[in-house]
């Protein structure tokens, strides 16, 4: 974590990546709504394939936005703000909607609950270190663990639909989302380290 010192960056909202992040962020509610006719409404199981697609598609555009931002010179402002809020915008309503349909429950909930809960930590840490004008840069380890929530939460969508290709896709993502927990509570816990000197002071 460090001071800002320099200059605020340009907003840039017409930029290529801030028009990926916003698809990204528009692919949400696409998403829980398949997964809701399909689970709810007991629509067809072919409904989880179309939304684990748009989930990969979203999913995606987390690399390409950032990607795009550093080789073409366009970071901006809105995509600093704006690209961790829609990658929780999109781990978070897939957690809630997988709930929902019981594909995640019992211990397993657990997982979720611990994701869930770092994220909105560290999004209360970021607002307040904000004001001190202290920056807190994503580190290698908690990029993975976004990797790591994605992958399983894909596994997780296609679900019952993955089951019948495979009858271990469910069990894997639960594997899975139980690994990205683990590294979630260790990248929080780092995140807190290194910002509580400020928040001591």
């Amino acid at each position: 974590m460090n001071a800002v010192n320099s200059r605020p960056l340009p907003a840039r909202p017409f930029a290529l990546p801030n028009i990926l992040t916003y698809a990204r962020i528009a692919a949400v509610p696409v998403v829980v709504g398949l997964l809701y006719w399909q689970s709810i409404f007991e629509g067809p199981l072919w409904l989880r394939w179309v939304a684990l697609v748009f989930f990969i598609a979203a999913a995606i555009t987390d690399f390409l936005d950032g990607y795009f931002a550093r080789v073409w010179q366009q970071q901006s402002s809105l995509g600093r703000m704006l690209d961790p809020i829609a990658d929780k915008l999109l781990v978070a309503s897939c957690l809630l909607m997988l709930a929902a349909e019981e594909t995640i429950r019992g211990w397993t909930l657990l997982a979720a609950v611990v994701i869930l809960c770092r994220e909105i930590l560290v999004s209360g840490l970021r607002e307040y270190l904000a004001e001190l004008r202290v920056s807190v840069p994503v580190t290698r380890l908690a990029k993975w663990k976004t990797v790591a929530q994605m992958v399983a939460i894909g596994f997780l969508i296609a679900g019952e639909a993955g089951d019948r290709v495979v009858p271990i896709v469910s069990q894997t993502g639960i594997i899975l989302l139980w690994a990205s927990a683990i590294l979630t509570l260790y990248t929080g816990y780092d995140y807190m380290r290194a910002g509580l000197r400020y928040m001591m002071d």
